[in-house]
């Protein structure tokens, strides 16, 4: 399997350097470099092959929400995945609607980051637990769900795979599933992958939702 590439956008070098050296011995992810705002950014997006971008978001602004969109239009290809200290709801969402495909607070450890690198690059959501309930929560309160609208059929799921859905929407993370079930991580991706395309959700907050639908997990 190719290494995941991915650059850095923040101005603290410190920032940079501890994630760099955090991902150092990841057999699944190459950092590419560290930039410190979009003009840097861009140049690098048209020299190298990169798959993600991780963007630090240290205050809610336009600034970040334009930056989103702008990498979204020139690269669209490239996945958009946040570190920040903000949990307010709103700059969440707008980051979510801009193109971001992932949200991780600043408290995250290497394997949570990881699994969210890992997650986007294969074209799903990634929210960590905290960033989770707070969408779950907006997205519960919104009357007429289309979610609840759709026919999901719950029967073509496995009973492995219901056993997996149901860690996943109690939050638990790829390595503690392939932990406690006895899997590897791979073959909890793939039950994860199947999941979503037979009851066709798009994202961790769907599959939350779904689990609470069917009585899977409580709240």
């Amino acid at each position: 399997m190719n290494k995941i590439e991915l650059i850095l956008v923040d101005d603290h070098r410190i920032v940079c350097e501890g994630i760099k050296s955090m991902l150092s011995d990841s057999r699944e992810i190459t950092v590419m470099g560290c930039v410190r705002n979009l003009s840097e950014l861009l140049i690098k997006l048209r020299i190298l092959p990169i798959h993600v971008v991780l963007l630090s978001c240290y205050e809610p602004g336009d600034h970040d929400i334009e930056m989103i969109r702008i990498i979204q239009r020139e690269h669209p290809q490239i996945k958009i995945l946040i570190l920040a200290m903000i949990t307010q709801e709103n700059f969440i969402l707008r980051t979510l609607k801009a193109g971001a495909k992932g949200f991780l607070s600043k408290d995250a450890d290497k394997n949570e980051l990881v699994e969210a690198v890992l997650t986007v690059r294969s074209g799903f959501d990634y929210y960590s637990k905290s960033i989770s309930e707070i969408i779950l929560k907006r997205y519960l309160n919104q009357p007429g769900d289309k979610l609840n609208q759709r026919n999901q059929p719950i029967g073509s799921l496995s009973d492995r795979e219901m056993e997996v859905l149901k860690l996943f929407a109690e939050s638990y993370t790829n390595q503690e599933i392939a932990d406690k079930l006895f899997l590897s991580i791979r073959t909890v991706e793939s039950h994860k992958n199947n999941i979503m395309r037979k009851i066709n959700l798009k994202t961790t907050v769907d599959m939350v939702k779904f689990a609470i639908k069917n009585n899977l997990i409580e709240i």
